[in-house]
């Protein structure tokens, strides 16, 4: 099968070369001018027919998985009499470089970077993409340095963009190295990078170090966006310094109305991971007054610690006050009821508990599953998420995952008191 593969390709470029031969002959033996004539209407020629035949090859090899018959290509095409264009080079290097042919790859590059071209940001990024994606971060400086002396008008975007790069996985030292770097060549260091330091720092580093970065991004008079403030509780929550996330909160401004009901969601979450429920039914309170309007995830949270409590009363006031607002309830929410009630055996008043809801409503789960990270998922709520993914084609509603658990319920305890 691979032998006819390779045939297959073969037959594609030499059908490709034939042609391109082909209109070359013909060009020329419909030109009769002098030399410079000659060049200037093949220069024509190559940039209509010939870069986008040669493009068209070289994906086509990449699909195939066969990047050798490339290093063919190259040396073929240029016998034929065809001069490679700035946009083959390009698609050639990046072709080398995504399939670990590196000493190719640096020799165009070499070519291009001594050339007049003008770079694409997104050729260079995505080559500096290939080179840290085979950890070959030394040669990835050396293209950020490279474009820095050769086309300054770039170096800005590169060094953002590798910033980035080191940052994703994880090579925080290199990261800061490139950002002083690009800080001593007198570009400033904006919002955005100081918030994806407080993204990298809070996946890869330690809370100390995210912290340092926290406080970096305040001397700067950035604000933190959501996406930082995301990271950050999560990296106290997988340490479980719930203290420590509820002193970031306060710091970071409860009052900010830019982030939603994030930061109190997470305030919440942090009383609700210890059931302080004193202090969660406060800041509660404390959201309501001070003008945010509690959405699906602030009453889950509070529907979880009800429940995990056996608080009956302050579930049913919970799901009332749900209905008053006109906010929907998910699986979430009726898990917390089936769960505190067939946790206590009251599963025959399980009817008078969802008096008050829609029971044949469609399933639908919008709960920001960090929430889950600290409270985990209840029994019912795993169970119907495992049916619906199981039978994606049946039409489910929240009375049938709750019957079908019922009896699962009833079988299983059947079980236990066989033995």
């Amino acid at each position: 099968m691979e032998a006819i593969s390779v045939l297959s390709v073969n037959l594609h470029v030499e059908t490709k070369l034939i042609r391109l031969k082909a209109v070359c002959t013909h060009n020329k033996s419909h030109n009769t001018g002098s030399a410079p004539k000659d060049r200037k209407q093949y220069g024509s020629f190559k940039k209509a027919d010939n870069s986008k035949d040669c493009k068209s090859i070289i994906p086509s090899l990449s699909k195939k998985g066969l990047p050798h018959i490339a290093n063919e290509l190259v040396p073929r095409l240029q016998a034929e009499g065809f001069l490679l264009d700035k946009s083959t080079l390009t698609a050639l290097m990046l072709y080398y470089a995504n399939n670990g042919f590196f000493t190719q790859a640096d020799a165009l590059w070499h070519e291009i970077i001594n050339s007049a071209y003008n770079l694409d940001i997104r050729v260079v990024s995505d080559l500096i993409d290939a080179y840290i994606g085979a950890g070959l971060f030394h040669e990835a400086n050396r293209i950020v340095h490279q474009i820095s002396i050769r086309h300054p008008r770039l170096q800005h975007q590169i060094y953002v963009h590798t910033i980035s790069c080191f940052g994703k996985i994880g090579e925080l030292e290199l990261m800061d190295d490139t950002l002083k770097e690009m800080v001593s060549k007198g570009f400033p260091v904006d919002s955005s990078i100081g918030n994806a330091y407080i993204v990298y720092y809070s996946h890869f580093g330690s809370i100390t170090m995210m912290e340092n970065a926290f406080k970096r991004l305040k001397s700067s008079r950035f604000l933190i966006e959501k996406d930082g403030i995301r990271a950050v509780a999560e990296a106290y929550i997988r340490d479980k310094k719930f203290h420590n996330l509820g002193e970031f909160l306060r710091d970071v401004g409860l009052g900010r109305r830019n982030a939603g009901n994030l930061l109190w969601n997470l305030l919440l979450l942090s009383y609700a991971a210890n059931f302080k429920m004193k202090s969660l039914q406060r800041e509660f309170l404390n959201m309501v007054e001070a003008g945010f309007d509690p959405d699906l995830t602030t009453f889950n949270i509070r529907a979880v610690a009800f429940s995990k409590m056996s608080l009956f009363w302050d579930l049913h006031l919970s799901v009332e006050h749900m209905n008053h607002n006109g906010i929907f309830p998910d699986l979430v929410t009726y898990g917390c009821v089936v769960d505190a009630y067939l946790d206590r055996r009251l599963g025959r008043n399980l009817d008078f508990a969802l008096r008050k809801m829609n029971v044949n409503d469609s399933p639908i789960m919008l709960t920001d599953p960090i929430m889950f990270e600290v409270l985990g998922k209840g029994d019912f709520h795993s169970s119907s998420e495992a049916l619906l993914g199981f039978n994606m084609q049946k039409t489910w509603s929240y009375k049938k995952l709750i019957a079908i658990y019922l009896k699962k319920k009833y079988r299983s305890n059947q079980v236990f008191w066989n033995y």
